[in-house]
């Protein structure tokens, strides 16, 4: 007979609260006590830059928040620094697991972990679920008549609110049964020095924001110089608040905040459905045949903001400072690589996956690929937008730009790297030369 402790686990990932957390209530009400697990992945912190990224120092605070809370149950999250199929090796010798409950994950990595976590679990004789618990409608829950997966967002959004109205949602009141997780006394988080990262000053974006926001999100979102999103990404990304919270929230104030929640389910969706976009590949795969410049130079100037197109290189200086980027800059920033400079739009990505605190595979994917034409949008290739017509239009006074810009209007601003005109000539040549292709 096993003395070892006889426990159910709840993995945490990308949904780091304990209330209305799908998978955790279902773990808490399994009928054995719960032993909360967490593992920073060495398989992505090791490839990230250090010592310093934000996201983990985010992630690793609202660990600490968790932490604090369990401990008032006698209970506390296990930690890890190791790879996630170490960590598990290490659980199954320790405890004798029933089941191990965790919330789904779309992205390729997870997806493979998964899938080998799983294999790992049942050839030990442990169970493994997972729950819907960050998109309200996943894979093929809103689809078409005819079963297939939407690609074009408007009726996707009708159909996703029609759903709704047939579908209500509930909410799962995870943190009324912490009381049934597992008494340990292991309460130690790996710090981030031990993981190679240092703390920086930082304030998290808040998680709750004001009803006259929401109310003015349609008239004022489009406007960097204007306080009027909600930056609610990043906890989003990490779970931090809950998806179905905020979407019964958004239902009653505010149409056009609720679409942008739709947008990431339908992004969501997008990656589960056709995978292929989350792996370097095209939505439209016959963008793959474009022939990039991909000048080294031109994108390193991007990256730094020194274009000399004011609103691309204060939206690009605002995120190397905060990490941030307004979402109406983020199309300019991403129109003027991919189609001004005719840099492959994976570059892009890639920067912003780095650089940005809510960075998420499904958004950033389908922004970029919607930027550059290669995605699931039903405008053409030759949307191009004007970055003189985009200031003019959002932010008229320069009050963004130069907050970003403190040289513009000086000697010292460099001149445009290139005409408008010219590069809109180029970028229209370029695409149907590579697009009309048999």
């Amino acid at each position: 007979m096993s003395n070892k402790p006889k426990v159910n686990i709840f993995w945490f990932r990308r949904d780091l609260r304990l209330f209305d957390n799908t998978g955790l209530f279902h773990a808490l009400s399994s009928g054995k006590p719960l032993l909360p697990v967490f593992i920073f992945d060495k398989n992505i912190l090791d490839k990230l830059e250090k010592p310093v990224d934000l996201r983990v120092q985010y992630i690793h605070d609202a660990l600490s928040s968790m932490q604090q809370e369990l401990i008032g149950f006698g209970s506390a999250i296990k930690c890890y620094y190791t790879s996630p199929e170490k960590a598990f090796e290490d659980l199954v010798s320790h405890y004798s697991i029933g089941t191990v409950f965790t919330n789904h994950d779309y992205e390729d990595y997870a997806l493979q972990r998964d899938q080998m976590i799983g294999g790992m679990l049942d050839s030990n004789g442990v169970g493994f679920q997972t729950f819907k618990d960050q998109v309200i409608f996943e894979k093929l829950e809103v689809s078409k008549d005819d079963g297939s997966p939407y690609t074009v967002f408007t009726p996707y959004s009708r159909k996703w609110k029609a759903h709704l109205l047939s579908n209500p949602i509930s909410f799962s009141a995870s943190e009324k049964l912490l009381g049934n997780c597992y008494g340990h006394s292991e309460k130690d988080i790996p710090s981030l020095e031990e993981m190679g990262f240092s703390e920086q000053t930082w304030t998290y974006p808040q998680t709750t924001v004001p009803d006259a926001l929401v109310k003015g999100y349609t008239d004022d979102r489009n406007f960097p110089a204007i306080d009027g999103t909600s930056r609610f990404g990043v906890h989003l990304r990490f779970g931090t608040i809950s998806i179905r919270k905020l979407v019964e929230y958004a239902r009653g104030l505010n149409e056009t905040f609720l679409n942008e929640l739709i947008w990431r389910d339908f992004y969501h969706m997008i990656l589960s459905n056709f995978p292929h976009v989350g792996q370097g590949m095209s939505f439209k795969k016959v963008y793959d045949r474009i022939e990039w410049r991909n000048s080294e130079a031109d994108f390193d100037k991007w990256c730094k903001g020194q274009t000399g197109y004011p609103i691309v290189d204060a939206g690009m200086r605002e995120l190397m400072a905060t990490g941030f980027m307004h979402n109406r800059v983020r199309m300019i920033t991403a129109s003027f690589l991919t189609k001004h400079l005719l840099i492959d739009w994976r570059w892009g990505e890639a920067w912003f996956a780095a650089k940005l605190l809510d960075y998420d595979l499904a958004a950033n994917n389908g922004g970029w690929q919607w930027a550059s034409g290669s995605g699931c949008d039903a405008a053409p290739y030759f949307r191009i937008f004007n970055p003189a017509l985009q200031t003019e239009k959002f932010d008229k006074q320069g009050i963004y730009i130069r907050k970003w810009v403190p040289e513009f209007d000086t000697l010292q601003y460099p001149q445009p790297m290139v005409v408008h005109e010219v590069a809109r000539k180029r970028c229209l040549e370029t695409y149907a030369k590579f697009l009309g292709k048999d």
